[in-house]
């Protein structure tokens, strides 16, 4: 008889099963077995907030399979990740499985090599019920504010719209700074600077920084002009050069949060992106030489903690490649936050001497791109710091040098001393814009260039980025950052926010929804409520909350506030601008308003119930039927599939699955349409032109 250890994915079994060899067996549960069905609330508010489980549709098979293999297994194991979500999955498991939660059959892997297989197996442990609680309460409160909320928010803004516990405090982050930024008021400032020029025939560029009052704040153009004026003739010199150095100290490796902004900014990764190549990075991939190997540990932490193991491999790695002045003095402990969970190292390679390059032939273009970051950053970790030499040099401007009138000028710059971790992982790009200052002397005379005179706007707060909102989320104890990607996916696939060149900006939708929760339900998007939340959950993952009671509390006030908005809003509908149309309603002439039913968008007369005409909300493509000349128009099935028929229909029964592609055939004039493979055809009758990739023909 084998031992049977069951984990989520296949690609983990597979990187597990060839450390171990044929006495385990290694399969995958695929995720969640069970879950709270979609259909109903599927939570007994009644008797203590009971979960009503069942089985995932799909998943019979797979669970009959799992229950045999148990039946003929020594031993069985869970290892499921080594989280709140995977401790959840291994107890549904266990539950369903008909196994003893009394015995230590639980098994965590940091990482999936040898080394980290080996210590997981050998300290199984049982299956902790607290930390399945919390996972339980999570969910569970986030289905009673799904299941409560959403009808509400539906029937008062538009039909199938959502409500989530910890995704409405995200939208309400995203809708206060746009609300922000359109009552900003932009304040005019100048900046005069003064390109100059060393005897050595060298030039920098100065800053007007002061004069014989103090700091120079110049708001306007008629003020830049005076001291235009004022300098206009002036002789410079060099009144002081102070020489120093600084030392810049590399950036602690990456916990979650941190990897997915880092990723947003210099890969241009979306969090969804990120967290899925480093899931495949940590469940193993197949490495040339090696097989199946994970390559980072575990990706969901908060905690900033090395192991003595990975920091001997790195340091060793680091002293033979770079040379041993390339190590700090003393060893860098970095701290974790104060909230932080510290049941997993930090995201690091789990073989610290196996380089991007080494393994760049057996990785997606993502999975490299990650691995290099990820390996980068945790061997820059624990590098010794930079060493810059820094200059700042005062500028004197006067005509007259028994004039009490003055101004002082200003310039900086740096040069690197020693690299160090430099050598492997970038300063913030900031830093990149100071250059080195020529070598002057003090009282040195300098030669004018160029006056230059720039008009600037005080610019209001920045819209939020991805990794910007990540890192306020992180900030103000918002979710989880297991949870982030998802949060920034609803939000976007809601319709809620849209990004624009990384930015996140509210559509009306979202401002609406935001201002109606707001308003009637104000706890539900009070950032610190929610991270009081966040706060009470993970007391219950360490056995020190009643999550019972916590979800007690929390439903009463919900219901309350739920039962008070009904009543003041009984007859209220917020109709959105974005949902009026140009339309005139043929029977009453009122323009017609998009509403959403349950096949979809279709055209509705606002007057309801006086007027009750509805009719189907046509999409024109502006391509013509190749058939009898009519509109093309897009339809859906009733599946909700996308497809393109002629406006003349039922006349005409002309459809197609492939888009219009917006030009005309040049044979026979007839619209063209565009396939999935890229090509490019008339879809005329004996015609039969086509293009691909630029290339056209004409089928003989």
């Amino acid at each position: 008889m084998s031992k049977l250890i069951i984990v989520e994915s296949p690609a983990k079994a597979n990187t597990i099963k060839k450390y171990l060899g044929k006495d385990y067996d290694v399969v995958a549960s695929k995720g969640h077995i069970r879950d709270l069905p979609a259909a109903k609330l599927s939570v007994d508010v009644k008797n203590n907030f009971a979960p009503k489980y069942a089985l995932i549709k799909g998943k019979e098979k797979l669970v009959k399979e799992l229950k045999d293999k148990v039946d003929v297994s020594e031993a069985v194991y869970l290892a499921a990740d080594p989280d709140r979500e995977g401790e959840a999955i291994s107890w549904h498991l266990a539950t369903v499985l008909g196994l003893d939660l009394n015995k230590a059959n639980r098994v965590t892997f940091n990482e999936i090599t040898k080394t980290g297989i080996a210590n997981g197996m050998a300290n199984p442990k049982k299956v902790n019920t607290d930390l399945v609680n919390a996972q339980q309460a999570r969910r569970i409160l986030d289905r009673l504010v799904g299941y409560r909320l959403s009808p509400f928010v539906s029937q008062k803004i538009r039909r199938g719209l959502s409500a989530g516990r910890v995704q409405s405090v995200a939208l309400k982050i995203i809708v206060d700074r746009e609300d922000e930024i359109n009552a900003f008021n932009p304040e005019e400032y100048w900046i005069i600077e003064a390109k100059l020029a060393t005897s050595q025939r060298r030039t920098f560029t100065a800053t007007l920084y002061s004069d014989e009052n103090g700091k120079v704040k110049i708001s306007d153009e008629a003020q830049a002009k005076k001291y235009l004026d004022r300098l206009d003739g002036a002789d410079y010199s060099v009144k002081s050069v102070k020489k120093g150095t600084r030392k810049r100290n590399p950036a602690p490796p990456f916990i979650t949060s941190t990897l997915q902004q880092e990723a947003s900014r210099k890969l241009g990764f979306q969090a969804e992106r990120t967290m899925r190549a480093a899931q495949e990075l940590y469940e193993g991939v197949n490495v040339k030489g090696m097989g199946m190997t994970g390559l980072i540990t575990y990706m969901r932490t908060d905690s900033l903690r090395i192991s003595e193991e990975a920091r001997a491999a790195a340091n060793d790695f680091i002293t033979k490649t770079y040379g041993g002045e390339y190590l700090p003095e003393k060893p860098v402990y970095y701290k974790s936050r104060a909230n932080a969970q510290d049941g997993h190292e930090a995201i690091r390679p789990s073989i610290p001497s196996l380089t991007p390059d080494e393994v760049k032939g057996s990785l997606t273009s993502d999975q490299y791109k990650l691995y290099n970051l990820i390996w980068k950053r945790f061997m820059a970790s624990l590098m010794a710091g930079c060493v810059q030499n820094t200059v700042k040099a005062e500028i004197l401007a006067t005509k007259d040098e028994s004039s009490k009138e003055f101004c002082i000028f200003t310039a900086a710059g740096y040069s690197i001393k020693f690299d160090g971790f430099t050598r492997l992982y970038e300063l913030p790009e900031e830093d990149a814009e100071k250059g080195v200052l020529p070598e002057f002397k003090s009282e040195e005379k300098l030669k004018l260039r160029e006056m230059l005179p720039n008009q600037h706007f005080t610019q209001p707060p920045a819209r939020y980025t991805e990794a910007s909102l990540i890192k306020e989320l992180e900030e103000n104890g918002v979710g989880r950052p297991s949870t982030y990607a998802t949060i920034l996916s609803t939000i976007i696939k809601r319709g809620y926010v849209q990004r624009k060149s990384k930015q996140l900006i509210p559509t009306e939708l979202g401002v609406a929804i935001t201002g109606l929760l707001k308003d009637k339900f104000p706890k539900i998007v009070n950032t610190k409520f929610t991270a009081q939340m966040e706060t009470n959950l993970d007391k219950v993952g360490c056995g020190e909350f009643d999550y019972i009671k916590m979800l007690d509390e929390f439903y009463t006030d919900l219901e309350k506030s739920l039962d008070k908005a009904k009543s003041e809003m009984k007859n209220v509908k917020i109709q959105l601008e974005e949902d009026t149309t140009d339309i005139p309603c043929d029977k009453c002439g009122r323009m017609m308003v998009i509403k959403t039913g349950r096949y979809g968008r279709f055209l509705a007369c606002p007057g309801y119930p006086e007027c009750k005409n509805a009719k189907p909300l046509i999409v024109n493509t502006g391509a013509r039927c190749p058939e009898c000349g009519g509109e093309i128009i897009e339809r859906k099935s009733k599946k909700g599939h996308v497809f393109y028929g002629c406006g003349n229909w039922p006349k005409c029964n002309f459809m197609s699955w492939d888009a219009p592609a917006g030009e005309n055939c040049p044979e026979c004039g007839k619209a063209l349409f565009k396939k999935k493979t890229g090509k490019i055809v008339c879809m005329t009758k004996d015609c039969g032109y086509e293009k691909s990739a630029g290339k056209k023909k004409k089928d003989e």
